[in-house]
């Protein structure tokens, strides 16, 4: 069995990160949604309210799976039996970020591959941080993001606004 892991913060989760992961779903039998527990930029949303948003937003693809990880990815993808690590490039501006962590985790264990795959067009602007920015300031970002993140965003910020 071809399993991936497809990591990330997901704060939120965007049509674009949703994207990509239909993308590795067909590619792969099996896709983990890996929730990042250890998130130093300070998350709108707790480590189980997105990964009830990944669950939601992901509940169409029977291959796909959402789970939560803390600690080196490597180690993780190991833990699972995967094969491959799947990450989305919007822009050149990704690619040498992700470069680097593809060939740091390359050398941390030399099994581990990483695949770049880049969203639809309409998504390559698309980020959780611009979402987050535009979502505070009113904006409607309905077309950004699954209706459940919608719904999940549009309830924390009349809450707690950022």
């Amino acid at each position: 069995m071809r399993i991936a892991i497809c990591p990330g913060s997901f704060d939120p989760i965007t049509n674009g990160h949703l994207d990509v992961i239909q993308r590795a779903a067909r590619l792969f039998d099996r896709v983990i949604v890996a929730v990042a527990a250890n998130q130093p930029k300070g998350p709108l949303f707790s480590l189980a309210e997105r990964l009830d948003m990944v669950r939601l937003a992901a509940a169409h693809l029977p291959n796909v799976e959402a789970d939560t990880f803390s600690g080196l990815l490597v180690d993780y993808v190991g833990q699972r039996g995967a094969h491959a690590v799947v990450r989305g490039l919007r822009a050149v501006s990704d690619f040498e970020f992700e470069f680097q962590l593809a060939l740091m985790n390359r050398k941390l264990n030399e099994h581990v591959e990483t695949i770049f795959m880049m969203p639809r067009e309409s998504y390559t602007f698309l980020s959780s941080r611009l979402v987050k920015e535009i979502a505070s300031l009113g904006g409607d970002v309905g077309e950004f993001v699954p209706p459940p993140v919608l719904a999940a965003l549009r309830k924390r910020l009349a809450a707690n606004p950022i």
